[in-house]
């Protein structure tokens, strides 16, 4: 053979050999000429058969790999038969569906539209839709427009922070300040007859003052217009500016809120990361501290992984900076972007941390699984605290007191 053969009849050969499977105990060996036998008899019988095609010898790495495990075994390692999922599970997503004592009623009424209608007309934003409250039909629906609580939201709609439970719009340079709102909104609030109204707003880190002294003028004009209206201002925390926390608190609401939101230990997880428990607590503080008896409120969510020794440290901190009211509600996860629901309290267990609260002195706790901040606040104030501590010409005492005080700083 020539050195040209060889160079041909090399890969060939090779290419033949990784095309052989090994051989398994069935196969036969091809027949080869025995000793005595010449090549012209061998030549004969390969008339009557084919030749039989030359056998090779498989490869080490061919014998190991065959006799190893296969992809599903490996796939499958350390699991019982029960274990395996089958494509069809696969293709099955679980739904998780809510408990019956969350699920509430489709909003209407002609109390509820009417309200509505009135906001679009006006071009006023409430929480209780940019947050998709599951209470809206019940705090707006009611049959005396006296027994309705609205909880409007002053300085737009957009705000500078990103909490991973809410759901409202967050941009780090929101539209300025209409400086015409706290005007509109007291006419409107007026207009509506409300017996109580929460006033809150977004998170405003773009202005210096965080939008203390709007909100503050808004409260100012709500009580010119309406002094029967009992107002609660859920307020931000001002990135921590203890002053701007005063303008607030002696601007003549009656009730200041701020809510703390969860545990400590989760706070970094579930609210922005400028804002703080600790913070929040010296908020708290500073608004009771600057006016005798103004009643102050916060509000826990429930469901995010938090403990009952957590949540039993939680209210004794609240309570030792004089907070009055503090209320309990399920975390509902508002989209798929947001934070998912760690467990679904039960009514049992919402009671149970009502009566908990007020054995540590709160004036009120308001506590069930679709309980939010403003639940109810009407009826819970008007019931329980705020008419029995008034007195006969109260308001505009108020007014005359904090007036000149709030617009010097305005």
């Amino acid at each position: 053979m020539s050195s040209s053969s060889r160079l041909y009849y090399a890969p060939v050969c090779r290419a033949v050999q990784h095309s052989i499977r090994p051989l398994s105990q069935t196969d036969t060996l091809p027949s080869t000429p025995q000793d005595g036998e010449n090549s012209s008899t061998a030549a004969a019988a390969g008339d009557a058969e084919p030749k039989p095609t030359r056998r090779r010898r498989p490869t080490r790495f061919a014998d190991v790999l065959n006799a190893g495990p296969s992809f599903d075994d490996f796939l499958r390692q350390g699991a019982t038969k029960d274990d395996v999922v089958t494509p069809d599970q696969l293709r099955k997503k679980e739904i998780v569906r809510l408990p019956t004592w969350l699920k509430t009623d489709i909003p209407m009424g002609t109390n509820y539209s009417k309200i509505k209608e009135d906001l679009r007309g006006l071009n006023l934003h409430t929480v209780c839709e940019e947050a998709r409250c599951p209470n809206i039909g019940e705090c707006w629906g009611g049959s005396d427009k006296t027994q309705a609580t609205a909880t409007v939201m002053l300085m737009g709609d957009t705000c500078t922070r990103g909490c991973r439970f809410c759901s409202v719009k967050t941009n780090r340079n929101p539209p300025p300040l209409d400086p015409h709102e706290p005007e509109n909104t007291a006419a409107a609030i007026a207009q509506w007859g409300l017996g109580y109204v929460v006033l809150t707003t977004v998170d405003r880190d773009d202005l210096a003052d965080g939008g203390a002294r709007h909100f503050a003028e808004t409260v100012i004009k709500i009580k010119q217009k309406a002094p029967h209206i009992l107002v609660e201002a859920l307020t931000g925390d001002f990135q921590g500016d203890l002053d701007m926390v005063e303008i607030m608190a002696t601007s003549g609401l009656d009730v200041y809120a701020h809510n703390v939101e969860t545990v400590e230990e989760l706070t970094p997880y579930v609210r922005d990361r400028r804002a703080t428990f600790r913070q929040s607590l010296a908020v708290l503080e500073k608004a009771k501290q600057s006016k005798e008896g103004l009643i102050t409120k916060s509000s826990i969510m429930l469901g995010l992984g938090e403990t009952d020794e957590q949540l039993e440290a939680t209210l004794v901190e609240l309570r030792k900076v004089g907070v009055d009211v503090v209320t309990f509600g399920q975390y509902m996860r508002p989209t798929k972007r947001h934070m998912k629901v760690v467990e679904y309290i039960t009514p049992e267990a919402f009671e149970k941390w009502r009566v908990r609260a007020l054995e540590l002195g709160f004036l009120y706790c308001a506590s069930g699984p679709l309980v939010r901040s403003s639940y109810k606040a009407g009826e819970a104030f008007i019931e329980n605290v705020l008419r029995k501590r008034q007195k006969p010409a109260d308001a505009a005492a108020i007014l005359e007191d904090v007036s000149p005080t709030i617009d010097s700083r305005v």
